[in-house]
Parts: C-alpha cells; structure tokens; sequence
C-alpha cells in the first residue's frame, strides 16, 4: 500500500458546507408549507418541521462522513461484504412494493415516521460492486462474457427494480456510473458502445409506453405554452419563473414568492429554482462553482488512488454525484425534460444526504494517499491506465 497522507480537509469542507447550506435553504423552500401542514397538530404549528429534520440528516451525515475516513477502504473489497450489500440492496429494493405508493411511485420503506429510500443505496452499491469486479479483471477486460457481462447482469437487477417504482432518473444515474467505470476499467469501445443501442431502445421504449411520460417530453419544448403551462409543462414553467425573477441578486434569503403553494416540491425537486429566486444569479453560479470545486478534489482523491480498486470506485462514486447534480440542474432551467431527483447535498431527504455523505467519506478516505505512488511492486496496467494513474492534480 502507498503510504497514507493527511485527510483532504478540503473536501471534507466543500461537502460539509454544502449540506449545511442546503439544510438552510430547506427551511426557507418549507417554512410555509410546515406550518399548513401542521396548523392541526396539538404541539402548535411550526415553520421548522422539514428543518429540524434535514438538520439532522446532515449532521448525521457528517459525522458518518468523517468516521469513514478512519477505517481501511480495502475492506470496501471483500466479496462477503460486496455481495452482502449488493443482496441487501437487491431485498430493500423489492420491499418497497409491499407498502403503499406516495405520488403514483413505490420508492420508500416506511415504519412510522421512519422511511428509507433504497434506490439512493443503490448508488453506492453499485459502484462498488463494479470496482471490485473489474479491479480483479484487469487481464480479461477485453473479455465481454468474462468481465463485462456479469456486470451488465448486476445493472439490469438494479435498475429493473428501480424503473418499476417507477424511478427513471436514478435508471439514467445508474447507467452512467455503469459506462463511466467500465469505461475506466479499460473496456472496448465497441462493447459500450453496442450496450448503448439496447439501452436507447428501452429508454424510447419507457417514454412511448408511458403517457404522462411523452406529455412531459412534448412539454419539455415549450413548458409555458398555454396548452402545456397548467399541465405536464406546470413544474418547469414554475421553476423558469422563479428563476428568472431572481435576476442577478435576488429577492433576498426567506423572500421568494414561487414556493408559496406555486412550485411543487420547492424543498425537494426543484430547490435550486428557489435559491435563483432569493440568491439570483450570485448564488446559483456560487452554488456551481461550489460542485465544480468538488469535481476537482474528487477527481483528484479518485485519480490518485493507490490502487485499481479505489481508482474505480473513486470514479464511480464521483460520477454518480456529479451525473444527479447536472441532471437536476438540468430540469430546473429546462434543459432536460421534467423528471424527479434531488439535488446532491441540498434537497430535502435523509436517504439522499446521508448516503451522499457516507460516499464522500470513501472518497476522503482515498484522498489521504493522493501524492503517493505503490511502495510495493504494482501489477503490469495499459498504457492508457498507467496514464492515468500518472496524473497529478
């Protein structure tokens, strides 16, 4: 193993910083929605309902996000916990159609005021699955049977289960985080590619067979047209004017008008339209430059890994953040059609922060040995990978 070096506190910053922010910007997309919803409640209404409880997530998160920086992430490769977490996640994920669906979607495990979202687990999951695969595949990587198609097997579980909620953005995060590590890992071409075809034909498939889906497709090209802005185009059209009278500084912190009962799941979903609305421009291009700076120091502790297991698990990882985070901010300026997923670090939800987090502690956990090289005899890598592995960031 390389030798260790100091934690990247940086990081560790960045991601801190921007789930306490979103926490903060949690109460002000929720405060009037928490007091309608508990104006019967015996204890007294209350605006902090929703904040409390992504206060909580958040620092929990954190705390999870520092404790896994302390332990050897090589544990992260022993088959018994690989395919342990992977049948777990497989289980949660087919528990969730034996309670009741919420909007039309089966995606939550409720006890209570308990509920836990497994597609979010999923995005863990996975990535590790595949780093453990292929970190021990480097010589039969060309092989499709022998080291890709075991993997094709293991995304068509997960994001079969996870379509049927139905759930097809964390489908298209999945399938990125797929060809993004395969491709990685050091995979032809040719194979990804010739899994692209099949994979557009279902996604053509999921949108044609679904009305409300083509509805919102159709919207998508002009969301505030007449015909589509009380309708499939209604979220976009809400979220385009939020934004937009935002301007360059903003209504101001607390002030924006769209989430009084005009933008659904201004805390959620569409919570980046929110910040446009009260920090306007300023703080939507802060908030970019925030991802972008935790692009850069992930890419980094990823890169630098000391190994090809934490390399590829490192880049899968980062993948899936940054994938989930274009992708929402994508749907909020209508760049994409309307399709529902949170926002990495600021939307409101415990399963999303917490496993977020607990994946950038792996990648802090990686980043220590960034700057270092193999003390001992490495395996014999391609061109392109040792490349890779040779760049300093």
């Amino acid at each position: 193993m390389a030798k260790k070096l100091r934690v990247d506190w940086f990081l560790f910053a960045i991601s801190a910083t921007l789930a306490l922010f979103g926490a903060v910007m949690v109460y002000s997309a929720s405060a009037m929605i928490s007091l309608q919803e508990t104006k019967n409640n015996p204890q007294g209404a209350t605006e902090y309902a929703y904040f409390y409880k992504q206060l909580t997530f958040a620092l929990t998160g954190i705390f999870l996000m520092w404790l896994l920086t302390r332990f050897d992430y090589r544990i992260l490769q022993e088959k018994i916990f690989v395919y342990g977490l992977l049948a777990l996640t497989i289980l949660l994920l087919g528990l969730v159609f034996l309670f009741p669906p919420v909007n039309g979607a089966q995606r939550w495990i409720r006890f209570g005021g308990f509920s836990f979202q497994p597609s979010e687990l999923a995005k863990l999951t996975l990535p590790i699955f595949l780093a453990s695969f292929l970190a021990n595949k480097e010589e039969e990587i060309n092989s499709f049977k022998q080291s890709l198609l075991p993997c094709l097997l293991v995304l068509a579980i997960l994001c079969g289960l996870i379509f049927a909620e139905p759930d097809l953005g964390t489908t298209i995060v999945l399938c990125a985080i797929f060809f993004v590590v395969c491709f990685s890992a050091g995979a032809k071409i040719r194979h990804l590619g010739l899994m692209v075809l099949p994979a557009l034909g279902l996604f053509a498939l999921a949108l044609i067979s679904s009305p409300w889906r083509l509805k919102r497709l159709m919207a998508f090209l002009d969301p505030c047209a007449p015909e589509n802005a009380s309708g499939s185009g209604y979220q976009v059209c809400q979220s385009l004017y939020a934004i937009g009278s935002g301007g360059v500084f903003g209504e101001g912190f607390a002030k924006g008008q769209q989430k009084l009962f005009y933008l659904p799941y201004p805390y959620s979903d569409f919570i980046f339209a929110v910040i446009g609305e009260e920090l306007g421009l300023i703080g939507t291009v802060g908030l970019v430059l925030a991802f972008g700076l935790f692009l850069w120091r992930a890419t980094r502790a990823a890169l630098c890994a000391p190994d090809r297991f934490g390399m590829l698990l490192g880049i899968g990882i980062v993948t899936g953040i940054i994938v989930q985070a274009l992708f929402n901010l994508s749907v909020a300026v209508s760049i994409l059609p309307a399709k529902g997923i949170p926002l990495p670090f600021i939307s409101y939800g415990g399963s999303s922060i917490v496993v977020t987090l607990s994946a950038v502690g792996i990648l802090l956990n990686l980043s220590q040995y960034a700057g270092f090289v193999h003390v001992e005899e490495p395996k014999p890598i391609k061109p392109i990978q040792r490349k890779i592995r040779n760049i300093r960031v």
